[in-house]
């Protein structure tokens, strides 16, 4: 069987994992930040990138965390990037000092559009395709650009038939 409906190519991750891996980055950013190894401020791309920079800001201890909402997904169809909430001007500047948190880079659509705003901020995400590896400074792990990522907050439980058959 070779033809494969997206979800039976997918990545489920769980809360736990989520977790594991966005103290991960944390990690990885830890001392990293311009200002004698810390950042100024953590900015989360909304939605998928909330619970991420969260994590990310309690483990490196960081208070000042913002939004940026960036629309570029209708359900799972790609179009143009586009800002629907600024971060707060005054915060941002160039960006430098600014931990902008993700949790997925796909194509890299949604992090060039920020990128060309902040082009001092470190973008970080959790995880990473190979065509928008490109545009983001530091990630934890990579998977297939045919992969499709489920994350936990995009899932219910429920029963699935075992892919040999129902007996």
């Amino acid at each position: 069987m070779t033809d494969r409906l997206p979800h039976e190519k997918g990545f489920h991750v769980s809360w736990d994992q989520i977790h594991r891996d966005a103290r991960a980055l944390a990690w990885r950013m830890q001392g990293k930040g311009p200002d004698d190894g810390n950042w100024k401020a953590v900015v989360a791309i909304t939605r998928g990138g909330m619970i991420p920079a969260m994590i990310v800001a309690r483990e490196l201890d960081i208070r000042v965390v913002d939004t940026i909402s960036v629309k570029s997904y209708s359900h799972q169809s790609q179009a143009e990037a586009r800002v629907t909430k600024a971060p707060q001007a005054d915060l941002m500047g160039d960006g430098s000092g600014i931990l902008i948190v993700d949790d997925l880079v796909d194509t890299g659509k949604t992090l060039d559009l920020v990128r060309k705003l902040y082009p001092k901020a470190h973008f970080a995400t959790v995880y990473a395709k190979p065509s928008g590896k490109p545009m983001v400074d530091s990630y934890i792990t990579e998977v297939s650009q045919d992969t499709w990522i489920f994350f936990p907050w995009d899932m219910a439980l429920q029963y699935v038939q075992p892919f040999r058959g129902a007996d």
